[in-house]
């Protein structure tokens, strides 16, 4: 039994070791058409809830050089981006705008972002009422001016 536990330990230090050769993306290519004339509560909001997930300005943690954490964090990342990227919100197309900015509205109210294990690792992510509000409220109304015609929806 000491034998079998001594040759998994072994197996996985090696595997460990091993995995911080696996190169992981962690860069932030340039923003090309940040997002303007947000106000400043909000766009404070968005930095220190949002940005490390959906914009190129990505402050990596220590931990996001560490296998196989760093693969997760990258992943999270490219993911983040893909979704939602703030440092190309102004290269988008309105109807997409608008297509985020109400997504945006569903899962802050929902509480599904910022996600709970990001929460977890950075306290200062939190949303208490008050933000959660001014970010739905912000969304809401930058909707309506990107869909003209469209009330906000309260």
């Amino acid at each position: 039994m000491r034998s079998m536990l001594r040759w998994t330990g072994l197996g996985v230090a090696i595997f460990l070791l091993g995995a911080q050769l696996v190169p992981v993306d962690r860069v932030n290519p340039p923003a090309s058409g940040p997002l303007t004339g947000v106000p400043a509560s909000v766009e404070q909001t968005l930095r220190r809830a949002c940005y490390d997930c959906h914009s190129r300005e990505t402050v990596w943690p220590w931990y996001s050089r560490i296998a196989p954490v760093s693969w997760l964090v990258a992943h999270d990342v490219a993911e983040g981006r893909e979704d939602l990227d703030f440092s190309t919100w102004a290269t988008l197309r309105p109807a997409r705008q608008a297509k985020l900015l109400a997504k945006i509205v569903e899962e802050v109210r929902e509480g599904e972002m910022p996600p709970v294990l990001y929460r977890v690792m950075h306290p200062e992510a939190r949303l208490d009422d008050d933000a959660q509000s001014a970010l739905v409220d912000w969304a809401e109304r930058a909707k309506a001016l990107v869909t003209p015609g469209e009330p906000a929806a309260r």
